[in-house]
């Protein structure tokens, strides 16, 4: 019985325009992912997380009757009192209503001073400082 026994040749590939890329080592689609993470990574470096910020209600008091705050953030009103409270906006921006032993919360979303007070307690009166 006869051996047959093969003859490998090297395959030579024909240099294309696309082989000619590949051989020189750039990957177009690993420089896109890389390019897509560099810009994902710019994107979250500059946005600050929002905080949230208390303020307790009691004895028909906010505490602290003075609160600086960030655009984005968040403010939580506690009511520890056996009343209900709001916090009500001077410029009738927002009105939150707080149940009693309840928190309400909102959300800044523009800068500037706000002065708000519990439309059933006019003299329960706060002040938010919001900045950019």
């Amino acid at each position: 019985m006869k051996r047959f026994r093969a003859k490998w040749a090297p395959v030579r590939v024909k240099k294309t325009r696309q082989n000619k890329n590949r051989e020189s080592g750039f990957d177009f689609i690993k420089a896109g992912k890389a390019l897509a993470l560099a810009a994902l990574c710019l994107a979250f470096a500059g946005t600050a997380r929002a905080e949230t910020i208390t303020v307790t209600i009691g004895k028909a008091t906010f505490g602290p009757a003075a609160v600086s705050a960030h655009v984005g953030d968040v403010i939580v009103w506690d009511n520890k009192d056996i009343v209900a409270h709001t916090a009500t906006a001077r410029d009738k921006a927002w009105d939150v209503m707080i149940p009693a032993g309840k928190t309400a919360r909102i959300a800044m979303k523009k800068a500037g001073t706000i002065e708000y007070y519990c439309r059933f307690h006019p003299n329960m009166v706060g002040k938010l400082t919001v900045v950019p």
